[in-house]
C-alpha cells in the first residue's frame, strides 16, 4: 500500500545517491549552484551541515525506496521560521513534488512547531511556484535581478506559508493528494 510517503535522516551510504540527483541537470538547472558538485565538495559540504543546529536535511521516500532530499535551513527558533527547498529523484514517479510538499509542510508546522515558512525559486521555474502556491504558499516579493546565472540576471520570487494558512489548506491538499493516487490506481493512507 502507498502512502504520503515519509522523511528520515540522510544515511552515510547515501550520500553520493544524493550527490548524483543533485547533479542531474534536470535538478541543477532550477538551483543557485549549477555546476557539477564533486564527491569532495559534497562531503566538506555535508560536514558542515552536520556541526548546524540551524539545517536539518531529510531524505523522502515512499514505501521504503528514496525519492527525493527535503531540506530546512535558516531555522530561527526565536522568530519561529525557517526556509526550505526540495528536489526529487529524476527517476522519481509523477506527483511526488506534491508529496514531498505536503510532508515538508507538516513537519515545519507539527513536529517543528513553527509559525512560519518560506522559499526562494528562481522566476522562471514556474511550475514549482504554481505547485508552491497550490499549498498555498503566497509569493512574498520578487528580488529583481538578484542571481547572475548563464550570462544573465534572474529574479527570484520569495514565497511564505503561515502556520495557520497551513491549517486551514491542509485538509483540502491531503484530499487532493489522495483523489490523484485513486485516479492513479495507487491507495494513500492518511
Amino acid at each position: 500500500m502507498n502512502s504520503l510517503g515519509s522523511i528520515r535522516a540522510i544515511a552515510d551510504d547515501e550520500l553520493e545517491l544524493m550527490r548524483g540527483w543533485r547533479n542531474s541537470p534536470t535538478v541543477r538547472a532550477n538551483m543557485y549552484t549549477r555546476h557539477e558538485i564533486t564527491s569532495a565538495e559534497h562531503l566538506s559540504w555535508w560536514e558542515g551541515v552536520r556541526q548546524r543546529d540551524d539545517q536539518q536535511y531529510f531524505m523522502y521516500e515512499v514505501d521504503g525506496k528514496p525519492l527525493g532530499i527535503i531540506g530546512f535551513v535558516s531555522i530561527d527558533t526565536v522568530n519561529s521560521a525557517c526556509s526550505w527547498a526540495f528536489y526529487a529523484s529524476p527517476e522519481a514517479p509523477k506527483g511526488t513534488g506534491s508529496r514531498m510538499e505536503f510532508i515538508a509542510l507538516d513537519y515545519v508546522f507539527t513536529s517543528m512547531n513553527l509559525n512560519k515558512l518560506y522559499c526562494e525559486v528562481l522566476a522562471f521555474n514556474e511550475p514549482v511556484i504554481r505547485l508552491h502556491e497550490k499549498f498555498g504558499m503566497q509569493v512574498e516579493g520578487v528580488f529583481r535581478q538578484q542571481h547572475f546565472a548563464e550570462g544573465h540576471y534572474v529574479d527570484i520570487c520569495r514565497l511564505g506559508l503561515l502556520s495557520k494558512e497551513w491549517a486551514i489548506k491542509r485538509t483540502e491538499m491531503q484530499a487532493r493528494l489522495a483523489a490523484a493516487d485513486i485516479s492513479q490506481g495507487n491507495s494513500v493512507a492518511s
